[in-house]
């Protein structure tokens, strides 16, 4: 039986389980890093490569609401905006505030259409399990970015009944500023249906890259002043509130932290992983586990930017305990760890996308 799937050099090493010294598993993938011009620089693997964003297109699906000046509209702040563009851990400080969320807007939980499901974080999810209370939709990890699409098709005069469709007007306009970031016809970016129900993006680990290195410098990547503002305002948002981008002690939040912002990042489900860098060099970064696993993505997260130089020794020391995650049995023994091995590839002769 044959697959639509990637053969061959598509996929290239990029991390290795040893047990003992010895390996015993490894995770494939590929890597696009990309210029806000909108040059590839670096690759490993087919950076051509086409997959679901998944979450990671957040910090784009958030666009029609500060276009449409939503931020005033509403009285938003960082924590705010940082939690519409979340895949946050169901705390009590996320679900109260995608509440109220909710609210500026006359909202209430139930016009979510996201679903619920237990908080990511265990903490929270515990204390949830032992008050005897089912979790809501506002547990959903994707909840702020909901909120946040239900004002934006209120303050645009949508229809907020059926937002998640994809053919609703909103999300037409969402999936333009995607096509437009990732420099691909808005007909070359395939359309699935994401865990929460919106639509989620399929398209090319290049274009995801430069819609991240876009991210990072909006106006060096030709976006009109408009959106350049929003753009920067998200990435500033997600900078000043990581707590509300994931939650405590997890990797996209402990990155924003280390680096003061300055690099952001985004996990996507199914091993997908984005970084915005917004200096000194400007980059934008994208990358799939070919597996979908994520044991060893945070590890390959910085072994991408320790190649590309963009970590200093500081920031690299905050997050080195997950550089190399130690394996441990059931008795609490060391016995392994998982290694980033990948090799990334200077890229000279692609240009810009046309």
């Amino acid at each position: 039986m044959t697959t639509g799937g990637p053969r061959g050099s598509a996929w290239v090493p990029l991390s290795t389980v040893y047990r003992g010294g010895l390996a015993e598993s490894w995770h494939f993938g590929a890597v696009a890093v990309a210029t806000p011009e909108g040059r590839l620089v670096a690759a490993a693997g087919d950076a051509e490569l086409a997959t679901y964003a998944r979450s990671a297109a957040k910090p784009f699906q958030i666009l029609p609401l500060l276009l449409a000046d939503g931020e005033r509209a509403f009285g938003l702040d960082d924590q705010d905006l940082a939690l519409i563009c979340a895949s946050h851990g169901g705390r009590p400080e996320h679900a109260e505030r995608a509440g109220a969320l909710l609210a500026k807007g006359g909202f209430s939980v139930d016009d979510l259409l996201c679903g619920a499901h237990a908080p990511f974080d265990k903490e929270a999810a515990r204390a949830l399990r032992s008050r005897g209370e089912e979790p809501s939709a506002l547990h959903n990890n994707c909840s702020g970015k909901h909120a946040g699409m239900l004002l934006a098709a209120k303050l645009l005069g949508l229809p907020t009944e059926n937002y998640v469709d994809p053919e609703h007007p909103l999300q037409r306009r969402i999936l333009e500023q995607m096509a437009a970031l990732a420099q691909v016809p808005e007909s070359a970016i395939g359309v699935g249906v994401d865990g929460c129900s919106v639509p989620s993006f399929h398209l090319p680990l290049a274009a995801a890259a430069r819609a991240y290195a876009a991210l990072a410098a909006p106006r060096a990547a030709g976006c009109s002043p408009e959106v350049a503002r929003a753009l920067a305002r998200a990435a500033e948002a997600m900078g000043r509130a990581p707590e509300m981008v994931a939650g405590p002690g997890r990797f996209t939040t402990r990155l924003i932290a280390a680096t003061r912002g300055r690099v952001v990042g985004k996990e996507g489900a199914e091993g997908f992983y984005a970084m915005a860098v917004l200096g000194p060099v400007a980059l934008g970064i994208a990358f799939k586990v070919a597996d979908g696993g994520e044991r060893g993505r945070d590890g390959v997260a910085l072994e991408v930017l320790r190649q590309m130089g963009s970590l200093s020794a500081e920031e690299f020391s905050e997050l080195a305990d997950v550089f190399r995650p130690v394996i441990r049995n059931v008795r609490g023994r060391d016995v392994g760890e998982i290694v980033p091995e990948l090799e990334l590839r200077e890229v000279e002769t692609e240009g810009r996308h046309e």
